[in-house]
């Protein structure tokens, strides 16, 4: 029995394809797998600079009672006669790899009290958040993740989305001003 030499070939075209597209797939697969896990890194890293932020943010108030104007104000603090550093750099923003912060300013605009990034990417992580990042829960997109210092009298963490112009006055009315402390329940 004769066989003719191009048969033999068809087959070998056909598995060669069907190899072909099985390392496409699995590529395809890798590729996605990778990139998740970059995300996560990416968010991982935000969290640490965002609260880095908070925290340089919470120094410079706490050294001279008043919010910095610019970001560059935490680099070097010129309030004083020798400069006090409260951020070593200014980081770049890990989900668009820009210094493109989105500030988030205090009520009466006159300095900033936060940091969120300016990605309208939608994050991976939804819960399982620290405390103080309570807001960040269920986030639609990492422009909610705002890294904001409060400050008030009692040190008390308030929502982002609860403040207003009144909002450094303690929870049931005003601070009684000889006391030191929050009013109580009426």
């Amino acid at each position: 029995m004769l066989r003719h030499p191009g048969s033999q070939s068809g087959f070998t075209y056909i598995g060669l394809l069907v190899a072909v597209a099985i390392f496409g797939l699995m590529l395809t697969i890798v590729s996605r797998v990778w990139s998740t896990v970059e995300q996560r890194e990416r968010e991982t890293q935000l969290l640490f600079i965002g609260h880095a932020y908070r925290m340089a943010i919470s120094s410079y108030v706490s050294l001279g009672h008043q919010y910095p104007q610019t970001l560059q104000d935490l680099l070097t603090d010129e309030r004083f006669p020798i400069p006090k550093r409260h951020l070593r750099q200014l980081y770049v923003d890990p989900m668009t790899g820009k210094t493109d912060w989105t500030l988030v300013m205090t009520p009466s605009g006159q300095g900033i009290m936060g940091v969120a990034s300016s990605s309208q990417r939608a994050p991976i992580k939804r819960g399982g958040f620290e405390t103080i990042d309570e807001t960040f829960k269920n986030a639609d997109c990492y422009c909610s993740w705002k890294f904001v210092y409060y400050a008030n009298r009692w040190n008390r963490p308030v929502a982002a989305d609860t403040l207003n112009t009144n909002s450094l006055a303690p929870p049931g009315g005003q601070p009684d001003p000889n006391s030191g402390e929050p009013p109580g329940p009426n």
